[in-house]
């Protein structure tokens, strides 16, 4: 088996990226401290076709070289939106008719791998601070909520390996609708 080279991948452009079609999923980010964090929910919401990021609270925003480290241009072609607010965000994808849910450890909530997103519904998944986790006060905002099935000693994971499984899952599924 052959590894392929970069120029045999067939990458999309920025410019066709921006009018690739999107699976309809906003990436909201809560607090999220690390700017390498950050710059992961950039590269793997690029390769799953993510629609938008929000970015919230402390969660630091594009230009950064940190940011661009992990990225490595994806802040450039994935569309973001800064909110002060995490509250405030999840209110506007609310009223823009997005099922809100958070990615937590919480009662009630629905491990991921049985949730099913529903064809024809818009989601925004939020992600929290990597020591606190989503804030109660957002998490009372929320839909509902997803849990990552884990089976180890730890019950934690990192919130850009957290996001890439949730995305993935999404992309999975919803993929199927078209």
């Amino acid at each position: 088996m052959r590894k392929l080279k970069v120029t045999e991948l067939n990458r999309i452009s920025k410019a066709s990226f921006k009018e690739a079609k999107k699976i309809p999923l906003v990436i909201v980010l809560d607090n999220v401290r690390s700017l390498h964090n950050v710059g992961s929910v950039f590269r793997t919401s690029d390769a799953f076709l993510v629609e938008t990021i929000y970015l919230c609270g402390i969660t630091a925003t594009p230009p950064h070289a940190e940011i661009h480290k992990t990225a490595l241009g994806a802040e450039d072609s994935v569309d973001w939106k800064y909110s002060a607010n995490t509250d405030e965000a999840v209110s506007e994808l609310k009223h823009l008719g997005y099922t809100i849910l958070a990615v937590e450890q919480a009662e009630n909530s629905f491990l991921l791998n049985q949730f099913q997103p529903d064809a024809g519904k818009k989601y925004a998944i939020i992600f929290g601070n990597e020591v606190k986790g989503v804030q109660q006060q957002v998490m009372d905002c929320c839909d509902a909520c997803l849990e990552i099935p884990q089976f180890g000693t730890k019950h934690s994971l990192n919130v850009s390996v957290a996001a890439g499984i949730v995305i993935w899952w999404f992309h999975k599924n919803i993929a199927t609708w078209k």
